[in-house]
């Protein structure tokens, strides 16, 4: 009796042996499955999801995409605090898991060139006594209704002071103008491609600086002046909102236009403002 006892017992443990290196292995593979060549694409890569912890980890790195592209593929693209992530060791041992998965190329190559691009932040902190102070909140995909029911693809800097042609409006990248002009939702916008191929969008502009499609610009060069143009068909149209720039950030080497949450970017750059000085027209 002892010994059926004993063999029984044996067999419940081998079993619940098997049974942990089955479901470590199935979870293996279905994390592992988080990385392929429609991840991108996905809402969830697309709303960019990143701790306050993690911003303030990569604030100091000039070359942030791919750690942030190993975070959310460890996290389940899901905000999460866990302290081992907290270091570029942890990072490197887990990119050469993930690096052997056939889309992890394209996959990094997208997140960095989101990140590894960014070097300030689009509006100028004041460098005098004239106050001229910026807020915004994380509204991706928020509810916009001009020209039909939209999620809101982008972020909004809104100005403290409802005044147009008064906050400058830099470059967050290097690039290249690709688009200037009008546009019925975005009134006056300026588009640029960075030098890793992300597309930066600035609309509802008041004016621009001196610059003309195909023009090379550096980063924090001056693009024109924030404003509230658009929302109409009629080129010129103002007032129709606040004074504010949307800022919008899109990805186009898959084939797609792929838009992404421009509000981590922002917070990352927050401690990026160049100084100006303000004057009142």
């Amino acid at each position: 009796m002892n010994q059926k006892l004993y063999r029984l017992l044996e067999c419940v443990f081998l079993l619940s042996i098997f049974l942990s290196i089955g479901l470590h292995e199935l979870n293996e593979r279905s994390r592992f499955s988080l990385l392929n060549e429609k991840t991108v694409e996905s809402a969830a890569f697309r709303s960019q999801p990143v701790t306050e912890d993690m911003i303030s980890f990569i604030q100091p790195l000039n070359d942030p995409g791919e750690i942030l592209g190993i975070y959310w593929l460890e996290s389940g693209f899901i905000k999460k605090t866990r302290t081992e992530w907290y270091s570029k060791d942890f990072f490197k041992k887990a990119k050469q898991t993930w690096s052997l998965n056939p889309a992890w190329e394209s996959y990094s190559a997208a997140c960095c060139a989101i990140w590894d691009d960014l070097e300030y932040f689009p509006v100028p902190e004041s460098s005098n006594e004239v106050k001229a102070e910026v807020s915004y909140v994380d509204s991706w995909m928020y509810e916009r209704n001009y020209g039909g029911t939209r999620g809101h693809e982008g972020t909004d800097i809104m100005a403290s002071e409802n005044v147009r042609g008064f906050y400058p409006v830099v470059s967050m990248t290097d690039g290249v103008v690709l688009h200037k002009g009008w546009l019925e939702q975005g009134g006056y916008r300026i588009g640029i491609t960075a030098p890793g191929g992300a597309y930066f969008y600035y609309a509802h502009l008041d004016s621009y600086a001196n610059l003309e499609i195909g023009d090379t610009i550096k980063a924090g060069q001056l693009l024109g002046f924030m404003g509230d143009t658009g929302y109409s068909k009629v080129e010129g149209t103002t007032g129709n909102f606040p004074v504010h720039l949307h800022v919008g950030i899109y990805l186009t080497d898959t084939g797609k236009e792929i838009s992404v949450n421009p509000y981590p970017a922002l917070r990352y750059l927050e401690s990026r403002k160049i100084k100006c000085a303000y004057e009142r027209g």
